[in-house]
């Protein structure tokens, strides 16, 4: 994919890209006439059970909750890093009633997968949360802290296997970046790609890989029962519930990367309409009901809205565009 393209994907409202019609595009019925208030369809752009799903069903519960939005769904449309939602989510041109969620994985899944679609051609309603990553180890595995991954990378990269997400993921991101920061080729990482974080941990259990990487709530049962040890997480400071857990720059490891979440409308909306899902998500992050969210998922409240939003995609995307490039994948 032409860099230059992708560095434009900040936020700018494109023109519809028509994609061929689906079974998926069944799922997304169109509302039109509808006011946000009285209904919103969330698009989750991957599989239910997910990071993304769990933030369209929290959000759903605190808009119902508080009476926020009369009638709220939640419609799953996974696949390909999240770009097959992206894409019906252009589609839906004009549609003031949904909202999709998005987040790190899919600025990879755009550059991995050469998606058609890409930010630009979505609106940016707001950023809502940071979910940080951990590296995690078996408890008896001899990986004690991250000073002894990189020096086993130091010694043979490819010894170690690192599993995690889909190629292009936040996890494959963060052990790249993590690599990269002490001088080891990411591209030299032995990074074994699941389908989801079920299934690394599996794996992680049964030894066929020595370290996972993904979202802490992933792992959070086995650690709690002492079959798993956190490495590091990959935060600038110690996470509010995670405070136990090393962050990586504390042990000397250059790489933090926030798998951040946040919602994106169709294009062809009116800036008022665009005001009014603002203002929607503004009072359902304001709730209790969101509160207890973050606090129970363990999240970062980084609420952002408007230029300010607009400003951290342009930078996101330029950051991960050099990742995937030095990870080979672009």
């Amino acid at each position: 994919m032409d860099k230059q393209r992708v560095l434009r994907a900040a936020g700018a409202v494109g023109a519809a890209l028509v994609v061929g019609a689906g079974a998926a595009n069944a799922a997304l019925s169109q509302t039109d006439g509808s006011e946000a208030r009285a209904r919103i369809d969330i698009v989750v752009p991957a599989d239910p059970g997910g990071g993304w799903d769990l933030v369209a069903r929290e959000a759903q519960n605190a808009m119902r909750v508080n009476g926020i939005v009369s009638n709220t769904q939640v419609v799953n449309l996974p696949g390909a890093g999240g770009t097959i939602g992206l894409a019906q989510t252009v589609r839906r041109e004009g549609s003031a009633t949904t909202l999709m969620t998005t987040g790190t994985v899919m600025i990879g899944g755009i550059i991995v997968n050469d998606s058609a679609q890409t930010l630009e051609d979505v609106v940016p309603i707001a950023r809502v949360a940071d979910d940080y990553e951990v590296f995690v180890v078996p408890a008896d595995s001899p990986l004690r802290d991250m000073g002894d991954l990189v020096d086993a990378w130091r010694e043979d990269p490819g010894a170690v296997a690192v599993g995690g997400g889909s190629l292009g993921g936040t996890d494959h991101l963060l052990a790249g970046l993590a690599a990269k920061s002490e001088g080891i080729d990411p591209a030299d990482v032995n990074y074994i790609p699941f389908a989801g974080g079920a299934q690394a941990l599996t794996s992680l259990l049964s030894g066929s890989i020595d370290v996972g990487v993904s979202g802490y709530n992933e792992f959070s049962d086995q650690v709690e029962a002492g079959e798993l040890r956190v490495l590091g997480v990959s935060a600038h400071e110690r996470v509010e519930g995670l405070e136990e857990h090393p962050t990586l720059p504390e042990q000397g490891v250059d790489a933090v990367l926030p798998n951040w979440r946040g919602f994106m409308a169709p294009p062809g909306i009116t800036d008022a309409e665009r005001a009014e899902l603002t203002a929607i998500v503004e009072e359902m992050v304001a709730s209790p009901e969101w509160r207890d969210t973050l606090e129970r998922n363990r999240w970062d409240d980084t609420f952002q809205t408007g230029p300010e939003f607009e400003r951290f995609l342009q930078a996101e995307i330029a950051r991960i565009t050099d990742i995937t490039e030095d990870l080979d994948l672009s």
